[in-house]
């Protein structure tokens, strides 16, 4: 089997990645990384964007020469032939697309030993590639790749107590720290002679005053950020639930606010504490979103408006009518959309099985005839993924369309009670 693919929706690094082309990348490295040669025969190579095709594939000339001293017969042929067929794939490309470029080839066992086919991918990762890179293993080495998967959006990050501020960005891994300022509030203990009651209106005339300016350089920080995906507040004592109770932050970083959490320090440390949190509030946060849009759909059944759809005949008649709004897939969906042909007459039909009973309807149809001509001429002509057939059918019907985890009530709703597949609707059916 011979593949090429590449995410074309995917070339722009600063373009939102949505919940589908996340599912599809990591289906798809998921089934590059359980390959495995038979000895270190499969080719993984990294080009950046910058780098000279040619230059690219004189490199391979070259690896392919010194393939010629690899003892092992099969070994060496395996290896030549991998290097052989990147050099092919290369000579079709003029130049090195922005993100830059990946090829894997090598000969993978179809069936034991002696079976091995040459498999070769191309994809166009979803962010620039970082390194230049050739390696000859027993595996895909396909781990740059999947580390582009993890959570690059932004994060504002707010540490406060009454003594400071810092403000950070958080994108991905990369951490950078953008402006510390100091309360001036003094301590709760008044100086010797001073009236408690004085004491108290100036230390609170000074908490407002930093409230003021923390909102400020919040503003300045944080809202012309592109792509901002939230903010958290954090700190040790009150002051940064009073902070948050008040108006001094602007009303679009308001609205902004994931997480409030408590940590030991204020400061650097502080931000590093927040950062350890950081993966845990992500998660929530996909999971909060994957809620809302099975709330969302819950009301429309809930309510009767006529305007859900579920279950995968409904949903295709919905699709069909362009009356998607927003499409539902579960992720544990492994169903593929056969086609079943006779091949002595016009006769066809279509169903949806699971992937694993497909080697099993290949073997029925062998004993059954056709039924409009009565031959035994019944095959599979193809079989396609469900949650790729739908999600091509939404996009060309305008739609949205949301993969949907398990990991949550929501989802698993969704997967046991509506079969993985429903909508929420433009207008009634």
């Amino acid at each position: 089997m011979k593949l090429t693919r590449t995410w074309k929706h995917l070339t722009k690094s600063h373009r939102k990645r949505t919940s589908l082309e996340r599912f599809r990348l990591k289906k798809a490295l998921e089934n590059l990384a359980r390959k495995e040669g038979r000895g270190t025969e499969l080719v993984s190579l990294y080009i950046p964007h910058g780098k000279r095709v040619s230059e690219v594939i004189n490199q391979l000339r070259q690896e392919h020469g010194t393939a010629a001293n690899i003892k092992s017969d099969a070994t060496r042929t395996n290896v030549q032939d991998a290097i052989t067929k990147t050099r092919q794939r290369l000579r079709l490309i003029k130049r090195v697309p922005e993100n830059g470029l990946v090829i894997f080839s090598g000969a993978i066992p179809q069936n034991g030993p002696g079976s091995e086919r040459n498999e070769t991918y191309v994809l166009t990762p979803p962010e620039p590639v970082m390194i230049n890179l050739y390696r000859c293993d027993s595996r895909f080495h396909t781990e740059h790749l999947q580390e582009m998967l993890k959570e690059k959006e932004t994060y504002g990050i707010l540490v406060m107590d009454s003594s400071e501020a810092t403000f950070a960005l958080l994108q991905g891994r990369r951490l950078s720290l953008a402006k510390n300022i100091t309360s001036g509030v003094p301590g709760k203990m008044r100086a010797g002679g001073q009236s408690a009651q004085r004491f108290t209106r100036q230390r609170e005339a000074k908490v407002l005053d930093f409230f003021s300016r923390v909102g400020k350089h919040a503003t300045e920080v944080f809202l012309d950020v592109p792509g901002l995906k939230g903010l958290i507040i954090a700190g040790p004592g009150p002051m940064k639930y009073d902070f948050g109770k008040r108006d001094y932050l602007h009303y679009q970083l308001r609205d902004k606010i994931v997480a409030t959490i408590d940590t030991a320090y204020v400061g650097r440390q502080g931000v590093k504490e927040v950062v350890g949190k950081a993966p845990e509030i992500m998660r929530k946060i996909r999971y909060i979103e994957e809620g809302k849009l099975m709330q969302d759909f819950l009301y429309e059944i809930g309510h009767d408006t006529g305007l859900a759809a579920y279950g995968e005949a409904e949903v295709r008649r919905a699709l069909r009518m362009g009356a998607v709004k927003v499409l539902l897939l579960s992720e544990s969906l492994d169903t593929v959309r056969v086609t079943v042909k006779c091949g002595s007459c016009e006769y066809n039909r279509k169903e949806s099985i699971n992937r694993r009973d497909v080697s099993s309807l290949e073997e029925s149809l062998s004993k059954k005839q056709c039924l409009k001509c009565n031959s035994p001429s019944l095959s599979v002509e193809k079989a396609e993924d469900v949650v790729e057939e739908l999600a091509e059918a939404a996009m060309q019907a305008n739609a949205e369309v949301e993969m949907m985890s398990v990991d949550i009530e929501e989802g698993q709703m969704l997967k046991n009670a509506f079969g993985g597949i429903a909508a929420t609707l433009r207008f009634k059916l």
